[in-house]
């Protein structure tokens, strides 16, 4: 404003309207705007004026709205939907607006209850000490890095909490829970099964939309008898021996990182934390030789079994492939169920 000021006042002196364009940078098409508006107006047409429309082409007759407002205190529990419906009902003679615009108009003169997003935090559970070799695994995902080929790597890595033996070590092209099924079942193949195992709240270990946060690989392993321990969100320090192990593995594996997968894979790399661990005193050397000793004996009971079915005999019978069903319905077709079991419809 205070330029349109100046312009004006130098109109007002007798300077030429060309010139005073040229000197502010504007057309004399403007020029010539500005100072009819001062005569017309007074100092109040130079300020800014409402950018409004005059008219809406589309503007809906007030006794229609209205007519909105009135039903929805009436009928609180409508929506724009239902007040649409009645709308066709009782004008039929003129353009009955949709359902957006009927909800535009609710939400123009505050009668929509907006409802807040529901965050399903994740909680963690008990955690328990493990003083002994497999009465405690903790496992997660070594983050990302990237390899030579320009591809990611996800290291799934297990170890026991007791001896701080790294059980297992695996780079992986995902997170994906199929990928971690087979880490897993390999695993308490090789190893036996643990009491319980301690995870952070991320997938594949848990479901953020699923009961009690739930996944199918937390299913799997209650239906094998093993125990679910989740740290709380934004708290590593609850599973810091992992974590400081990943400390170890990452410079002992990612700097540099190999070219692809498969030299990731190699044992040099996939035990570089164990290899770097028998440097340390000679205490710590016989904790890991305890360890292997304790770990290879843990609950042999399910050493060699099947993983896949860990249900009572009388249930698994039920969810074999080709049986009858109680209500006599002959299966014929398995499908999957969560862990790889399979059920019959």
């Amino acid at each position: 404003m205070d330029e349109r000021m100046q312009f004006v006042a130098r109109r007002l002196a007798g300077e030429a309207m060309a010139e005073r364009c040229r000197e502010f940078g504007i057309s004399r098409k403007t020029g010539y705007k500005i100072f009819d508006r001062y005569q017309e107006c007074g100092i109040h047409g130079l300020t800014d004026r409402s950018r409004r429309p005059y008219r809406y082409a589309n503007q809906l007759p007030f006794q229609v709205e209205n007519y909105i407002l009135n039903l929805k205190r009436e009928h609180p529990s409508w929506g724009a939907r239902k007040i649409r419906e009645r709308l066709l009902r009782r004008f039929s003679e003129i353009p009955i607006p949709a359902k957006s615009m009927v909800h535009a108009v609710l939400d123009r003169n505050g009668l929509v209850e907006r409802r807040g997003r529901v965050r399903r935090c994740a909680q963690g559970t008990p955690l328990s000490s493990g003083q002994r070799p497999n009465e405690l695994w903790c496992t997660d995902y070594k983050g990302e890095f990237l390899l030579g080929n320009s591809h990611y790597c996800y290291p799934l890595t297990v170890t026991d909490h007791a001896s701080r033996y790294l059980l297992t070590c695996e780079a992986l092209s995902s997170t994906k829970e199929r990928y971690a099924f087979t880490v897993f079942e390999r695993l308490f193949q090789e190893r036996g099964l643990p009491a319980n195992i301690r995870s952070d709240n991320g997938v594949p270990f848990a479901s953020a939309h699923a009961l009690f946060n739930l996944s199918k690989l937390a299913v799997w392993w209650l239906r094998l008898g093993i125990g679910i321990e989740r740290i709380q969100p934004a708290h590593p320090q609850q599973n810091g021996r992992h974590e400081r192990m990943h400390l170890t593995l990452k410079k002992e594996a990612t700097k540099p990182a190999a070219t692809n997968f498969l030299q990731q894979r190699t044992p040099a790399r996939s035990t570089g934390y164990e290899v770097s661990r028998r440097g340390l005193p000679a205490f710590s050397a016989c904790v890991h030789r305890i360890a292997r000793h304790w770990l290879s004996a843990a609950r042999q009971n399910h050493r060699g079994h099947s993983l896949r079915s860990h249900l009572p005999r009388q249930e698994e019978n039920q969810f074999q492939p080709g049986l009858c069903r109680p209500s006599g319905r002959h299966q014929r077709s398995p499908r999957r169920h969560l862990a790889g079991e399979l059920y019959g419809l």
